[in-house]
């Protein structure tokens, strides 16, 4: 692909509440839990999960956890995605480049708009997730695409496809974890990835046979997971650990961030960091490779409350490996995989 001022990349990720307060983060909230592809039921029934049972109660929890993490500039997850994006557009010298959130703050159509101003050929979107799952990647593209059909001209547009084992994208967390791993020399090592419901996983299995179906379903690559988001997690703990010269007894892939009862991808984060205290792990580090920028469930569920939780059982010594947020090594990394599709 030629990358030039022809060029307009778009950014992808989630988004977060506008400030750490109840209104802003309840509006948040009420947007993401009422995508279909994030509580995928039936329409009524995630009327009255969201409307009556979550909004209700949780975003001033939300909020107090925002908080605990909310920066001069605002939302970790926005300054980091701002100066990645600066140092990005610096690196590729042609191309605009924006930022575009499903949710909340920097939302997606008007970073479309701003883009097609300067008329570009092409639009390349850029979703910030290096694993592919519907509730995330196919959210945000969702988006893209009902916008720009709106659109009289509509450009050619190019979306970049998930990155879960892109040499680059684990030499990046090599880089970062690397010298944090070796002067906290921990006993044990998780990486936890951003849960998912197990049904989720399921609708992406087009044989509707093979996944969760055994328990080394996700250990080899086959046409009925392609598309699965547990076995690219599996894929880029396993790389990552390879990289960092973990042996498999010394590193778990974990999954974060359950919500409602309806099973879910396991084993959770969790309940695995309490166990590995109980065990006697007294130094424990956790990576979070489904971020490539800190946010609310990296700095504050995995940070903070992994921290509170692993204590609360016996551990000693807890720490999080920050992500690759604007690492150059990730600009660089980012900026190939752009110009190689």
């Amino acid at each position: 692909m030629r990358l030039d001022e022809k060029t307009a990349i778009l950014l992808l990720n989630t988004g977060s509440a506008a400030a750490p307060e109840t209104a802003p983060t309840r509006e948040y909230l009420r947007q993401f839990l009422s995508d279909p592809r994030i509580i995928d039921i039936a329409g009524w029934k995630r009327w009255l999960l969201v409307n009556l049972i979550i909004l209700p109660t949780r975003p001033p929890k939300t909020a107090e956890a925002y908080k605990q993490i909310w920066t001069d500039r605002g939302s970790p997850l926005v300054a980091f995605s701002e100066d990645f994006r600066d140092a990005l557009a610096k690196r590729l010298n042609g191309p605009a480049v924006e930022i575009g959130m499903a949710y909340g703050t920097h939302r997606i159509k008007p970073a479309i708009d701003k883009l097609l101003e300067k008329n570009p050929d092409r639009l390349v979107v850029v979703p910030m997730f290096p694993q592919y799952a519907s509730a995330t990647t196919g959210s945000v593209l969702e988006c893209v695409y009902k916008h720009c059909a709106e659109k009289w001209n509509v450009p050619a547009i190019t979306a970049i496809p998930e990155y879960y084992d892109a040499p680059g994208f684990i030499e990046s967390w090599k880089e970062v974890a690397e010298t944090p791993l070796a002067d906290f020399t921990p006993d044990h090592v998780l990486l936890s990835f951003h849960g998912l419901p197990e049904r989720q996983l399921r609708k992406c299995d087009p044989s509707g046979s093979h996944c969760l179906a055994s328990k080394d379903c996700c250990e080899r690559l086959v046409e009925a997971n392609v598309h699965c988001y547990r076995r690219q997690c599996v894929a880029t703990g396993k790389a990552i650990a390879d990289t960092l010269g973990l042996a498999p007894e010394q590193y778990t892939v974990t999954f974060q961030s359950r919500l409602g009862r309806d099973p879910w991808l396991t084993p959770a984060t969790d309940e695995t960091i309490a166990q590995r205290a109980r065990e006697g792990v007294k130094r424990l580090a956790v990576l979070s490779p489904a971020f490539v920028a800190d946010c609310l469930e990296t700095l504050e569920e995995i940070g903070m409350g992994g921290k509170e939780t692993f204590e609360e059982h016996g551990g000693e010594h807890y720490m999080l490996v920050p992500s690759l947020n604007a690492h150059p090594r990730w600009v660089e990394a980012l900026a190939q995989i752009l110009e190689r599709h």
